[in-house]
């Protein structure tokens, strides 16, 4: 009945999806293991009638005009620049580190002399990473360096990754870059962004259509087994493609052992008040356990007597304890990232299997990353086939 199934209904599944019943015209059936579609970014309504995102907050941000206009079918958009402080020595700041921030910190004489080298050495409007910034040969800069890894990013990044900066991969330290500019942004993409009436309505729309059949409370190892190069689906051998994007090492049964990952463990609290922060986000990157405080109504520009907050927890993954069982980040490191590519040559012994996403990739995308991903593999391994 089915040509194409799908595993998972986040961001990479659902575009898989629509493409496929909508430009392919065939039927999908899409396997989700939890009770709602939308992956990470499902969004709901709390008790007290407050739009929160139940795994973090998730704002909507890319430089890719085709994700944008792709996205733009299915959802108005709300615009939103995210901000963000972060309380250095008791003092709210801008975050990412940038000129503001130098200045509300320093001396102005001593803002002034470090701004002026920070120009004179990288240029102005650039983003150096924080560990590129702590290689300069400048008395001065050097101090700024060491300032900035202590107070911005060293305890952060243990807090969030249980390891230093210099552990992980560039690719994660420089996410959150010394930014050389007086714009505060978190983000300087062109398009950004909220879902008008939230992510999950997005989804639902994406998904709305007579060629999708959506199983959700499915676990992946009920439905499909795979086994000598061929692939099983409800106890008979299944011919059509299936598309992947759950984790990779759970789909072959953990076979070469497991992938790390980092979870997190959220603290939702409700105040009967329109606002708590200045901010959607403020970070605490020395002091307490949880990494930032979220207030939703800014990002979606609720209007609602009650306002509320999240507290994010970082704790390590744990697929047998069920407060610790959701991977949030995977490990881009060197070890972990070779015990994924014997899953990923596993996986190519499967020509009908399609892995793409974050968690079947092992890659730390943004989801503007996974949309434009998962619209490639529709153009390049899926029409062609078809």
């Amino acid at each position: 009945m089915f040509r194409y199934i799908i595993v998972g209904a986040g961001f990479a599944g659902a575009v898989t999806a629509e493409r496929i019943a909508r430009e392919l015209n065939e039927k999908v059936l899409v396997i989700e293991k939890r009770n709602h579609i939308g992956g990470n970014a499902y969004d709901c309504y709390n008790t007290d009638g407050v739009l929160i995102h139940q795994y973090g907050p998730h704002i909507f941000h890319t430089r890719i005009k085709e994700v944008w206009e792709y996205l733009s079918q299915f959802t108005e958009w709300r615009l939103y620049h995210h901000r963000v402080l972060g309380v250095i020595d008791g003092k709210k700041v801008p975050i990412p580190f940038n000129l503001n921030t130098l200045h509300e910190i320093f001396p102005l004489s001593l803002a002034q002399s470090l701004e002026e080298k920070l120009i004179q050495h990288f240029g102005y409007n650039v983003k150096v990473p924080i560990l590129k910034l702590r290689e300069v040969d400048d008395e001065q800069l050097r101090f700024l360096a060491d300032f900035i890894y202590e107070k911005v990013f060293l305890h952060y990044t243990m807090k969030q990754w249980g390891v230093t900066p210099e552990e992980l991969n560039p690719t994660v330290t420089g996410r959150v870059p010394v930014y050389i500019s007086r714009d505060d942004r978190y983000f300087q993409d062109a398009y950004q962004a909220m879902p008008k009436e939230g992510y999950t309505r997005l989804f639902e729309n994406m998904l709305d259509h007579p060629n999708i059949k959506l199983m959700l409370n499915t676990n992946v190892n009920e439905v499909l087994k795979l086994k000598d190069e061929r692939i099983f689906a409800f106890g008979q051998e299944f011919t059509g493609k299936l598309i992947y994007t759950g984790m990779i090492d759970e789909l072959f049964n953990y076979e070469f052992g497991e992938l790390p990952y980092r979870s997190l463990r959220f603290d939702f609290e409700t105040e009967h008040t329109e606002q708590t922060q200045e901010v959607g986000t403020v970070n605490y990157p020395n002091d307490y356990e949880f990494t930032r405080v979220t207030e939703f109504k800014h990002l979606t520009g609720q209007v609602h007597p009650h306002t509320t907050t999240v507290r994010e927890y970082p704790q390590p993954y744990n697929r047998h304890v069920a407060e610790q069982a959701i991977p949030y980040y995977p490990y881009v490191q060197t070890e972990p990232m070779a015990l994924y590519d014997r899953y990923k040559e596993k996986a190519k012994q499967y020509e009908q299997l399609i892995v793409v996403g974050r968690l079947a990739e092992y890659r730390y995308y943004d989801m503007d990353a996974v949309v434009a991903k998962a619209l490639k593999v529709f153009r390049d391994r899926i029409t062609i086939n078809n």
